[in-house]
């Protein structure tokens, strides 16, 4: 198995912003956990068909608590969302949470991706892995098959047989006024994955090699009949999702917070096609330090959105083959 890369520009450019991953070598899942400093503030925006979250609710600007403490993206399809529990242990043990008027409740929004179909469909992120992912956080970040990235998969308009490794990636980019924003993507997208017009991660063309493009390939009659059958198509409703959080160390509020995450959707669209899809759980979201003062949102959100791209580009580029799954750089290297 190859070792997982690690880049300078990370989504823990944001001060006090860590990320750790716990998997499952075998079953080829895991989990990954942002932790956030004292007072972060977080919004969320949840645009796929399929969607399978915890806490997210609390994260609309009307309700009550406007912090949190963690963010937790798992493998495990609804399974997963397990392994939040063993964060929330984590940093109860250490006396964060919520303040309320008998003990301090961490508060860990969580999302999950489907990943049973490749690796083992028996286990999946726990309690002990999200633990473990917490207690692993730094600011070194990782890329590529660890954590939750370890059973993504990307280009499965054609099924499984036709697709191709996902993983997780991170970048960063600080503006002139001194405004960070970091992305971290977990892509395990029903699309292709493209770098502007190029296809680098898509449905493979089995028969002449390279990538067939799903958005050739939805135009035809024979896969337009293929989704037509409807209980083909509910089927495969649960095997996708990207998963991104953006963060940034500029002040705003919960209502701001939640634009942020939804202009930052943009980057999926830009990266990902097709996206948003039916059977997909795109969810972002999005934290605010609250360390520097903010420029327009405007131009925050802007920007995040082209760092969302970067970072899913990052994800199928630093994933390595895993699961019978080949990776974009074996498929390179097979068609020359």
């Amino acid at each position: 198995m190859s070792e997982p890369v690690t880049t300078r520009r990370t989504i823990s450019d944001v001060t006090g912003i860590l990320v750790g991953h716990a998997h499952d070598g075998e079953a080829l899942t895991g989990c990954t956990v942002v932790r956030v400093p004292e007072g972060t503030v977080a919004g969320v925006d949840v645009r796929g068909g399929g969607p399978g979250t915890r806490e997210t609710d609390l994260l609309n600007p009307v309700a009550n608590v406007s912090m949190v403490n963690a963010i937790a993206l798992c493998g495990g399809s609804a399974f997963g969302l397990a392994a939040a529990t063993g964060v929330v242990e984590w940093l109860r043990e250490h006396g964060i949470g919520y303040q309320t008027s008998i003990t301090r409740v961490p508060i860990v929004p969580a999302a999950v991706i489907f990943d049973l179909g490749i690796g083992r469909a028996d286990r999946w992120a726990d309690a002990a892995l999200g633990y473990a992912a917490t207690a692993a956080a730094s600011a070194d970040v990782a890329e590529g098959c660890v954590g939750a990235g370890m059973g993504a998969t990307v280009g499965k308009i054609q099924g499984m047989q036709a697709a191709v490794k996902g993983g997780i990636g991170t970048w960063s980019e600080t503006l002139a006024d001194g405004t960070i924003v970091g992305a971290l993507a977990v892509c395990n997208a029903f699309g292709d994955v493209g770098n502007g017009d190029q296809i680098i991660a898509g449905t493979r063309n089995l028969e002449q090699g390279g990538f067939a493009n799903a958005m050739h390939l939805m135009r035809t009659s024979p896969m337009q009949a293929f989704f037509a059958n409807r209980q083909v198509s509910q089927a495969q409703a649960i095997d996708n999702t990207t998963l991104v959080v953006v963060a940034t160390n500029a002040d705003l509020s919960k209502a701001q917070t939640v634009k942020l995450a939804q202009m930052a959707q943009d980057g999926l669209a830009r990266a990902i096609r097709p996206v948003h899809t039916p059977f997909d759980g795109d969810t972002v979201f999005a934290l605010a330090t609250g360390q520097h003062p903010a420029p327009h949102l405007m131009i925050l959100g802007s920007v995040a959105a082209d760092v969302v791209q970067h970072a899913i580009v990052r994800a199928v580029q630093t994933a390595q083959t895993m699961g019978g799954i080949p990776a974009m750089h074996d498929i390179q290297k097979a068609d020359h």
